[in-house]
């Protein structure tokens, strides 16, 4: 078992080579957004871009993703027909996957989860989804219930799950709110193991496993119980993984970014705190 500390950042961000071009630093696919939540892809994706991400592309329901390309001039949207992810719309995610893949010569990873909403119909989609995508996936929020009726699904694959404690029950069966500390370790440590995946289990110290190793975040501030910062976590991961870094160092990376940057805005803003403000504060915690 070991903390994460800043070193994890000096072997991820170093000076860029002269010669780079676009895509090297990765191209990241948020997938989310529904009729009633638009936020959620908007927020992961611009704090996979002040990460370092290269480039984001968001897919998201009509509505969602007209909101979302308002945001920011940043932000690129692809709309879906209707209000919310379904079936019909399996081959255009698994043909845009591919298409980034293709583009970036493999410097591709995906988000998918964040504020699809919880319906028989996109719930279906999201599983048939992460059945046949070949890129490494962040599985956050709405996902981690799609799955939670498949846990297998992810076995062996490079899939990262971003779960706070009641995600972890959904996916898991196991319900681990009240144990004790030790407790919750070494159960993120078995069910990783169980489910040959990687998890961070979100919480005032994150508990990071991929099953063999265990790492534990405490970077982070009460006030990042906050919606939305689950959201960024999720895009730092997606950013990292784009890279070509593995799910586990990248858990444990992002954590550390995403906690750090909500310390830096928590002594200001303290109750004020809102997700859109520790973005900005992610490339001060990356460069110091």
């Amino acid at each position: 078992m070991k903390e994460v500390t800043k070193n994890i950042l000096k072997e991820i961000y170093k000076e860029r080579p002269k010669d780079s071009k676009k895509y090297d630093f990765g191209l990241l696919i948020v997938i989310g957004g529904s009729d009633f939540y638009s936020g959620s892809p908007a927020l992961s994706a611009m704090a996979a871009f002040k990460s370092g991400c290269d480039m984001v592309r968001i897919i998201a329901p009509k509505r969602a993703a007209d909101i979302i390309a308002s945001f920011s001039p940043n932000l690129a949207a692809y709309p879906l027909e209707g209000n919310w992810l379904e079936s019909k719309h399996l081959a255009t995610l698994l043909e845009m996957t591919e298409s980034a893949k293709a583009v970036s010569y493999g410097k591709t990873a995906v988000v998918i989860g964040g504020g699809m909403g919880r319906s028989e119909e996109t719930q279906k989609a999201i599983l048939e989804y992460l059945e046949q995508v070949s890129v490494p996936v962040v599985i956050d929020a709405d996902a981690i219930h799609a799955v939670g009726k498949k846990p297998e699904i992810g076995a062996g694959k490079p899939f990262l799950f971003t779960p706070h404690t009641y995600e972890f029950f959904v996916l898991t069966g196991k319900e681990i709110y009240k144990l004790p500390f030790e407790e919750k370790i070494k159960m993120v440590q078995e069910e990783a193991a169980r489910l040959q995946t990687t998890i961070l289990l979100k919480g005032p110290t994150d508990i990071i496993s991929d099953g063999k190793e265990v790492a534990l975040n405490k970077t982070g501030s009460p006030y990042l119980s906050k919606g939305g910062t689950g959201d960024t976590l999720a895009g730092i991961c997606g950013a990292l993984m784009a890279r070509g870094i593995d799910a586990f160092t990248s858990a444990q990376a992002a954590a550390y970014i995403n906690g750090k940057a909500g310390e830096i805005v928590s002594q200001r803003l303290k109750e004020g705190l809102l997700a859109t403000e520790l973005i900005e504060a992610i490339p001060e915690v990356i460069k110091d």
